[in-house]
């Protein structure tokens, strides 16, 4: 069944760090704690042949604990805190150091999750920060590459008590950016936002499951779709494939009080995805065309954007498309895998970019950019992951500029029931 994926990397106790507290009374507060421990030292290098070339090795260090609460049956919770650091070694990138690229790992410590839950009936309530993925995290996501992962102060319930059938409702108060920086807005560590999320997903058969959402984001913009997915069996083959569709819409939310406010906001874009993987002795192969509308000929606030998604994942590993161009993009891409079991696994994609509509220069050439990834587990609970990206800017009309980006990834996660 095709669970609504609350993407939950386990939690950190406070209550094991509580002085004067004999085992007995803690026992009492926590039962089965399962601890989560977390390093991820990586090496980024950045040229966007603009900027001074960047180079940042930090390391993500997260510890967490998941436990049920007071001896009742359902009822759980998590704690989790996170750092990220670069220790003053390899830090010659923005925005710790002013003039280089980007790599947007800011040195940072915070609680990134501490939640109460319980479950009964097939219905869980949720009630904290959590970090939230739904569906490919094209509109909701946790920002997982980053080293800081983006969180979710909600307010959410889950129900999956009818076979083949989840349902979910979240209000988020206050999403938790990547970022380092003090304030309130899109590109500050908060964001306030009254945003609703609502999102169902029926699965008819393992060849088709059908999902629709609506995600009311404050002030910003509604973005209401559908979503089918499935796997097919060919004798040795397995296709699966994707095909997605959805408005962006003027806000239903609105509140003057936050960041993304806007008392003129006008939002009119569509979006629409199709998408093919056929896998068979260990190779895959695939294609995906991806469209975020225009702005409607300038009639509109922006083109097609998801600003909650894990938007590294989508167009390009390189982050040239963070923001959609307002002439909207369109993206066509191809894949080529390959699993070689133990000795690791290698995918290399293809992109190619243009604009939704033409530009004021009659141009709509984005670029194009190839990405390369290999990963390999190296040791128990240690992998090794090797990328990179090389973007290749398109008509010098749309100010864009190449890019090339590489990383050196090493990943232990230590898991243990206390």
């Amino acid at each position: 069944m095709n669970k609504i994926k609350m993407s939950l990397v386990a939690a950190l106790a406070a209550a094991a760090a509580t002085t004067g507290a004999n085992a007995g009374a803690l026992d009492n507060i926590l039962s089965n704690p399962k601890l989560d421990i977390e390093l991820r030292p990586r090496y980024e290098a950045v040229d966007d042949s603009v900027n001074q070339e960047a180079s940042a090795l930090t390391v993500r260090t997260a510890i967490g604990v998941k436990a049920g609460l007071l001896g009742v049956d359902g009822l759980n919770t998590q704690l989790q805190a996170m750092s990220v650091d670069n220790f003053g070694l390899v830090d010659d990138y923005a925005p710790e150091t002013a003039g280089y690229a980007v790599v947007a790992d800011g040195v940072q410590s915070r609680i990134t999750q501490a939640n109460i839950s319980y479950s009964a009936d097939g219905f869980t309530g949720i009630l904290g920060r959590k970090m939230v993925v739904l569906d490919n995290a094209r509109f909701i996501g946790n920002v997982g590459w980053r080293q800081m992962p983006q969180t979710y102060d909600l307010a959410a319930g889950i129900y999956n008590g009818v076979e083949n059938l989840s349902l979910l409702g979240a209000y988020v108060t206050q999403v938790n950016r990547i970022f380092n920086t003090d304030g309130d807005g899109p590109l500050n560590k908060k964001l306030s936002t009254g945003t609703v999320l609502l999102h169902a997903a029926y699965t008819v058969a393992p060849e088709l499951t059908v999902t629709a959402y609506d995600y009311m984001v404050e002030n910003f913009a509604d973005h209401i779709g559908i979503r089918a997915t499935g796997k097919v069996k060919l004798d040795a083959a397995t296709l699966k494939y994707e095909a997605e569709y959805a408005m962006q819409q003027d806000p239903s939310l609105d509140n003057s009080d936050d960041p993304l406010y806007s008392a003129t906001r006008k939002e009119d874009a569509t979006y629409y995805k199709v998408g093919v993987d056929a896998s068979m002795n260990g190779f895959t192969v695939g294609a995906a065309y991806e469209l975020l509308g225009d702005d409607d000929n300038g009639n509109s606030d922006h083109a097609f954007w998801t600003p909650l998604a894990t938007l590294h994942a989508m167009n390009g590993w390189a982050d040239v498309f963070l923001n959609t161009p307002s002439e909207g993009l369109e993206d066509i891409s191809v894949k080529l895998g390959y699993n070689a079991g133990e000795y690791g696994k290698i995918v290399g994609i293809y992109h190619s970019f243009s604009s939704d509509r033409s530009n004021a220069a009659g141009q709509d050439d984005l670029g194009s950019e190839i990405d390369i990834a290999y990963n390999v587990k190296v040791a128990k609970g240690l992998g090794l992951l090797l990328k990179g990206a090389w973007y290749s800017a398109g008509d010098a009309s749309f100010g864009y500029n190449d890019v090339t980006k590489y990383w050196v990834q090493l990943d232990y996660k230590f898991h243990a029931e206390l």
